[in-house]
């Protein structure tokens, strides 16, 4: 093989190499799923998103029914608006709860929807209005250790008197 031959070879693999980066670049970052499909786009609000982003998936069922167009804040109510952009194939019904989740411990923030029973379905520009708000692990840590120390200093009072109280604080004097 001569040395054209070979650094063309050379060449066509990097190339190669390079769009494979680039695509799972954009796949990773939810880029790549670009459609042309309107769908239609209903809004939800929430008291916090933890960590969710825009182009965030939307979930039914584990099925990815569309993605996260829009967030914002209300500025009268200081909740999170969060607009959705879900498929044309897929309706929900008026009393579909919304709940921000987590796919693993520290895996991506999306949109899970639980539709309900109702006959009367949700339209283009509707709001969702039963939501389940982001679980924030950091918050729950601190309440966690929170209570544990409140806790901690408050019992052993209640179940032995002063004394054991005393005692457990660091002794008598």
């Amino acid at each position: 093989m001569n040395r054209s031959a070979l650094d063309l070879w050379v060449g066509i693999f990097v190339t190669i190499g390079v769009a494979a980066i680039l695509f799972l670049s954009l796949k990773v970052g939810n880029l790549l799923t670009v459609s042309n499909d309107h769908g239609y786009r209903l809004e939800a609000e929430f008291d916090n998103i933890g960590g969710l982003k825009l182009r965030a998936p939307v979930k039914a069922a584990g099925v990815v029914v569309g993605r996260v167009e829009g967030i914002r804040l209300d500025p009268k109510t200081y909740e999170a608006v969060v607009t959705l952009k879900i498929d044309r194939g897929y309706a929900f019904s008026k009393d579909t709860i919304a709940s921000i989740l987590t796919s693993g411990l520290l895996g991506e923030v999306y949109i899970g929807l639980d539709a309900g029973g109702d006959t009367r379905m949700l339209a283009d520009g509707d709001t969702i209005t039963k939501t389940q708000s982001a679980i924030v692990l950091e918050k729950l840590i601190g309440q966690f250790l929170f209570d544990k120390a409140a806790g901690g200093a408050g019992a052993p009072a209640a179940s032995g008197g002063a004394a054991p109280a005393a005692a457990a604080a660091g002794g008598t004097r």
